[in-house]
């Protein structure tokens, strides 16, 4: 069935499952990104999340050309500050108002419905980042701002610095799944405090939450996680766990994938959970996970299997 249900963002309605899309221009060229694309629409998926680094530019660019005829219909979420080269990165106001127009012309739009501060820039005092994006807003070229691996002290500091009457982050995207129960120290209680919606990245655990890795067993060949940086993530603790959180999903009539998506939703501040894909039967999967709405008993089962301060 498609997605049907929607949460906030800022004023934007987001469906509570979206599309990672920095497999793009990386791992997917231009067709199959329209193929993935197109089966994320098929689904009801409207949340489309970037950024100017993935696939070298190329992310923006073909999603761009995807999304282009679809464009009233679409949330398109990018991210700006990583570094590109050595000219193109950073918070710094002249840099925030060149990477916004960047990400306009390569994602084929006049506006970007959420520009995320990719991750914080130390250099700069955040007060001043904010006023340039505040600027975007007011020129209609952005309507909500978000940020991305930020630390609760960075969200007051952020929030404090907000100018009267100014556009202030409505979002924070960091890393959180079941097997990274802390997105970072008290990131969740601030965005309460707040009022920010929390879009957790990884939500798969790059993978080890699909089910296709398990103890005892090869991975599946030339599956990314077994290949690439993170083949340390394939270690014995993890993988108990993972066995664990399957059997207690399949006592219950549903899959890891489906424990994956709906524990994260049961999160009332969690607005969309993003997953990257590489093939429309993984879109369509993770489009058809959130549907399983835990009781506070599974939950504390949940818990009893993975404490909230776990190392995993």
């Amino acid at each position: 069935m498609p997605v049907t249900e929607f949460r906030r963002i800022g004023s934007l309605d987001v469906s509570v499952v979206g599309l990672g899309c920095n497999n793009f221009g990386r791992r997917l060229d231009e067709a199959a990104t329209a193929k993935v694309v197109s089966a994320a629409l098929s689904e009801g998926i409207n949340f489309f999340d970037t950024a100017d680094t993935y696939g070298s530019t190329n992310s923006e660019v073909f999603l761009g050309k995807v999304l282009h005829k679809k464009r009233g219909d679409v949330i398109i979420a990018t991210k700006f500050g990583s570094k590109i080269d050595d000219e193109r990165k950073g918070a710094r106001p002249e840099y925030v108002k060149r990477a916004c127009e960047d990400s306009l012309k390569r994602l084929n739009t006049d506006y970007i419905d959420l520009y995320q501060l990719h991750t914080p820039d130390p250099t700069v005092p955040i007060a001043d980042t904010l006023g340039a994006l505040n600027e975007l807003v007011e020129a209609g070229k952005v309507r909500e701002i978000g940020c991305s691996n930020f630390t609760s002290d960075q969200l007051h500091e952020a929030d404090s610095a907000v100018a009267p009457d100014c556009a202030r982050f409505v979002s924070v995207q960091n890393e959180y799944s079941l097997l990274h129960r802390d997105p970072g120290k008290g990131v969740i209680q601030e965005c309460a405090a707040l009022g920010i919606a929390f879009i957790p990245y990884f939500p798969l655990a790059n993978g080890l939450l699909t089910g296709k890795y398990r103890k005892n067993q090869p991975p599946p060949e030339g599956s990314r996680i077994a290949t690439g940086w993170n083949a340390k993530l394939l270690n014995d603790e993890a993988l108990d766990k993972v066995e664990q959180l399957i059997a207690f999903a399949e006592s219950h009539g549903h899959t890891i994938l489906e424990l994956a998506f709906s524990w994260l939703l049961t999160r009332e501040l969690v607005s969309s959970v993003i997953a990257g894909a590489t093939r429309p039967e993984q879109v369509r999967a993770n489009a058809n996970a959130a549907v399983w709405d835990l009781t506070e008993a599974e939950l504390e089962e949940v818990n009893r299997i993975i404490p909230l301060h776990s190392p995993a």
